[in-house]
Formats: structure tokens, sequence, C-alpha cells
């Protein structure tokens, strides 16, 4: 194959892929950051990379699975280099004991809704946690979720349920009130 007809190829099954999964890296990019300047910068980074990715990719895996790992790798990479720049403190799962408050500080500026907390703790997760929680959101299953990350499916499915039973807390909170 010429230089060419490879570029054009690359070219088709980064758009064909970016018009499957582009609300997909939307999505996973503001799971992974929260601020909209930098969110951007990450998704343009993330399609960058999957454009070059698929010079490289001949089909070892789904392209679903392929798009996803290229995204993930991407974001956690992205968190990474601004937990350094931010000195942000990121916890495992059995360190996070709570969601944060409406009266947290960090929170109080606005009215905060429930998925915005939500969020904010998936913002606290450590990368592994994250992304299989971002994943999991993404409706992939635990051998989808597995194949990305490199994980069993039975210690993916340990993680979501841990995870979903942090994550439920604030609204069996709420309902109790009600």
């Amino acid at each position: 194959m010429n230089g060419k007809t490879a570029k054009t190829q690359q070219d088709a099954r980064y758009l064909a892929a970016a018009r499957t999964h582009g609300a997909m890296i939307e999505r996973l990019a503001r799971g992974y950051e929260a601020d909209a300047e930098l969110r951007r910068d990450l998704v343009q980074e993330i399609h960058a990379a999957l454009w070059r990715s698929f010079a490289i990719f001949e089909g070892q895996c789904a392209e679903k699975s392929w798009v996803h790992r290229i995204a993930h790798n991407v974001g956690v990479t992205h968190m990474m280099t601004g937990r350094r720049k931010r000195r942000l403190r990121l916890v495992g799962l059995e360190q996070i004991e709570e969601l944060p408050n409406d009266d947290d500080p960090e929170h109080s500026t606005g009215e905060r809704t429930l998925s915005d907390r939500l969020l904010a703790t998936i913002h606290r997760l450590e990368p592994a946690d994250r992304q299989v929680m971002l994943l999991y959101l993404e409706d992939l299953t635990a051998a989808e979720i597995g194949e990305v990350t490199g994980l069993s499916a039975s210690a993916v499915a340990v993680r979501i349920h841990r995870l979903k039973a942090l994550l439920a807390e604030p609204y069996r909170a709420q309902e109790k009130r009600a």
C-alpha cells in the first residue's frame, strides 16, 4: 500500500470513528477534566491520538474497544499530568468515605446538583477506578471494560459493585429524607 492510500484509509477510519464515538469522547473528557477550557484541549488530544492510532490499528480488537482504550489512555495521561501541576490529591475507592457535601467550600459556589457531586467524586478517584466507572457509564460490559483496562472481568465486576454502592449513597440519603 502506498503512503497516500494509507493516509486516505487512516483519515476515513478516523472520521467514521469520530462520528460514531464522538459523543462518548465528550462524555469521557468530562469525566477526566472538570475545567471547561482544559476539557476542550483534552477532547482535541483524544481526537489527535485517535487519528494517529489508526495508522497502526490492524483490527486486533473491536474498534469500539480500540477507541475507548485510546481515549482512556489519553484521559489518564491528561489527569496525571494535571494532578502534578495542580497538586490534586486523588484517592482510592477504599479511602473515599463520602461524596463532597454542599457545604464544602470547593462546592459552595452556586447550587450544585447531585449529578455534579457524583461527577466530583469520580474526579477524585484514582485512574484505574475512574476508568472503570467511566466505561461502565458508557454501558460497556465487564468483559469489554476488561478488554480496555487489562483487568479481569471479575475484578471489573467487583469494582463496579463497590463504585455503584458508593455513588448511590447520596440517593439513599435523599430517599430517607423524603
